[in-house]
């Protein structure tokens, strides 16, 4: 039986990288490619891969929600993160989302192939050194800073960077758009900013969006 594999990242050269080396592998197939959160969440509920291989940095919706929503809605897909950036913060939130694999793209040539086999066997993948921030982000899990948005507030923080409207992100997100400002509300009130270009400027200096 084959692996079926959906990619996703906004970089056309990155998915074709990524593509050339899972083909290369016999008995995978890459089913689909995505260029955002939202596209690659549609695919994944509609195909049901066996892993998704997301990169956090996806317009729309980003890897940590696009996680979410995919393994609320189809529990049995399996998802790598593929991304630049290894920050405590970010390995938490993938892994609360539900995600079970995280690469860091420069190690790509070295550990996709193992990532990909380890997920399609319904097992963990991380390399030694997000293993190691994953170890001690749990170890001082009781010393976290209390005002860190959640990883929602972070979805709706990328989207309104983006210029999206409250309404756009509701439909994004799948939510209200009373909930899209109370998650703004809190998001302003955490990081003690009190105007939407503050927070274009947070989102950009965190790397929610690409300058």
């Amino acid at each position: 039986m084959k692996t079926r594999i959906l990619i996703a990242d906004d970089h056309d050269v990155v998915r074709s990288g990524v593509r050339t080396i899972l083909e290369a592998h016999e008995g995978w197939e890459v089913i689909g490619e995505a260029r955002n959160g939202k596209d690659a969440i549609d695919q994944a509920v509609a195909t049901r891969p066996d892993v998704v291989i997301l990169d956090y940095g996806l317009p729309l919706v980003n890897g940590v929600e696009a996680t979410r929503q995919i393994r609320g809605r189809v529990p049995g897909i399996e998802v790598l993160i593929f991304t630049m950036h290894d920050t405590d913060s970010l390995i938490r939130d993938v892994l609360e989302a539900g995600a079970r694999g995280f690469l860091l793209k420069s190690d790509a040539k070295q550990f996709l192939v193992s990532a990909v086999e380890s997920l399609a066997a319904h097992k963990p993948f991380f390399t030694g050194k997000v293993s190691e921030a994953l170890l001690e982000t749990y170890l001082s899990k009781g010393t976290t800073n209390a005002s860190a948005l959640t990883s929602r507030e972070k979805a709706v923080v990328q989207l309104i960077a983006e210029g999206k409207t409250n309404k756009q992100i509701a439909d994004i997100l799948s939510v209200s758009t009373k909930t899209v400002e109370t998650h703004r509300a809190l998001a302003l009130r955490k990081l003690n900013l009190d105007t939407t270009a503050a927070l274009i400027r947070y989102a950009i200096r965190n790397k929610l969006v690409e300058n």
